[in-house]
């Protein structure tokens, strides 16, 4: 990190947190917590994308400003980020230099998150250790953690001992405690067991199932293959959901959908449109990859052209599901189709979108064709944007340049020029190269 916010900020982040700066003064004797959040909320209402690492510039300039009194709790989200933003030792260095009266259940819990997240099972494992010695263990928090590091650790096979070392020592489970180990099970295929713990789940007086289990128990049936089961939970979830969660209902139309029953996908659809008023793009993606899985591209096209009327932003992402359904099908005309819709539109498609039919063509051995669609992707590539060239379609485009078309040297140059961009150079580009030139009778000295 890069200094820290002044009095004189010089990042324009930082000139929009100087005028709360009085403000946050001001409510100093208020916990640590409430000063950070309200500072925090008011940097996301103007910078919504503002990275963790000024949540950790601003609890670091409140903290050494000398007024904010940092209580346990705020140790604790200021540990954590440290541990986030800066990494392992220096969230460690912040903990041992904290008053031992500061280090309670909240700030050890921050510390073992710190190294849950970076997997490090044995730290993790001896500090959770001395947590339960010094009777720091008393919340499903730290139990969670662990269970997550074996989740994370591909140890599926220990979640359901940490669940019952907690029952043991008088720690009682929240939600997220039985769905780390439902799902461990399922992850395992152990069906038995985790119906055993879902049914434990479900007498449980502290404890209101939520549609979210429900949901993570469907996908385990839906992989076993237990489809009738998968709709008992599915419908279970359902009764569960807010009607006004999109997300949800993004997750059980996804779910009917591997199942593939059309019509509870078309029905959640319909009820969503009721309850949420406006769809958003997740939804649309969802719903169109839905469709496209079932084959329905029809039906797809036409949630396609509702999307385009939405109002909604442009997100190619919607588009390139459709894109990707019919490539799957070999349906390249209509994919080239609605590129050149979008360009009539005034709307430039993304790498990935030509990237798609570029590896079509390149499936149907239409070399020429994955060749010119491949050009138009690396045109307007964008380096770290999540695209990267096919390695496999390349190689393909560029064996066919170099024996099969009659390529003018100058455009396989300017073609490798552009990959050399999204990708290292390397033989097969090189050797194309070669041949190139020896076919105009060249050399690739100055290359």
């Amino acid at each position: 990190m890069q200094g820290r916010l002044s009095s004189q900020p010089a990042t324009p982040v930082a000139r929009e947190v100087a005028p709360e700066q009085n403000e946050v003064l001001d409510i100093a004797k208020m916990s640590y917590f409430v000063a950070f959040v309200m500072l925090v909320t008011k940097i996301f209402k103007v910078f919504p994308c503002v990275p963790k690492m000024i949540h950790g510039q601003v609890s670091e300039w409140m903290k050494n400003k000398g007024k904010v009194s940092f209580m346990p709790s705020d140790h604790a989200v200021h540990l954590d980020l440290i541990g986030e933003v800066h990494g392992l030792a220096f969230a460690e260095s912040y903990f041992n230099s904290m008053y031992e009266k500061d280090k309670t259940e909240k700030t050890y819990g921050a510390l073992l998150n710190c190294y849950v997240r970076e997997s490090l099972t044995d730290k993790a494992l001896s500090h959770m250790h001395k947590m339960k010695v010094m009777g720091l263990a008393s919340s499903p928090l730290p139990y969670n953690d662990i269970m997550c590091l074996y989740t994370n650790t591909g140890q599926h096979e220990n979640v359901p001992l940490v669940l019952a070392e907690m029952k043991d020592n008088g720690v009682l489970p929240d939600n997220f405690s039985y769905r780390i180990c439902i799902n461990s099970y399922g992850t395992r295929s152990n069906v038995d067991g985790m119906e055993k713990v879902l049914e434990e789940m479900e007498h449980q007086p502290q404890i209101v199932v939520d549609w979210n289990t429900y949901a993570v128990v469907a996908n385990i049936y839906i992989k076993a293959g237990l489809s009738d089961k998968a709709v008992s939970a599915l419908q279970k979830a359902e009764e569960k959901l807010d009607q006004k969660s999109g997300l949800a209902y993004n997750h059980l139309i996804s779910l009917y959908g591997h199942l593939g029953m059309k019509s509870e996908m078309q029905r959640l659809w319909e009820l969503q449109r009721l309850n949420c008023k406006k769809f958003i793009n997740k939804d649309y993606m969802t719903m169109l990859g839905a469709l496209v899985k079932l084959g329905d591209l029809e039906e797809a096209e036409v949630l396609l052209k509702e999307w385009e009327s939405s109002g909604n932003a442009l997100d190619f992402r919607v588009p390139n599901i459709l894109l990707i359904g019919y490539r799957q099908k070999g349906l390249l005309e209509k994919a080239e189709a609605m590129l050149d819709d979008f360009l009539k539109k005034g709307k430039t498609p993304p790498a990935n979108s030509w990237g798609i039919v570029a590896t079509g063509y390149a499936e149907k051995d239409e070399l020429d064709k994955a060749y010119e669609f491949m050009k138009n992707a690396l045109c307007v590539y964008v380096p770290n944007a999540g695209w990267q060239p096919n390695p496999k379609v390349v190689k393909s485009i560029l064996h066919y340049i170099s024996n099969e078309r009659d390529n003018d040297i100058k455009d396989i140059e300017t073609f490798i020029g552009l990959l050399k961009i999204a990708m290292p150079m390397d033989r097969d580009m090189y050797h194309a190269l070669i041949k190139a030139n020896d076919r105009a009778e060249g050399n690739v000295d100055d290359l």
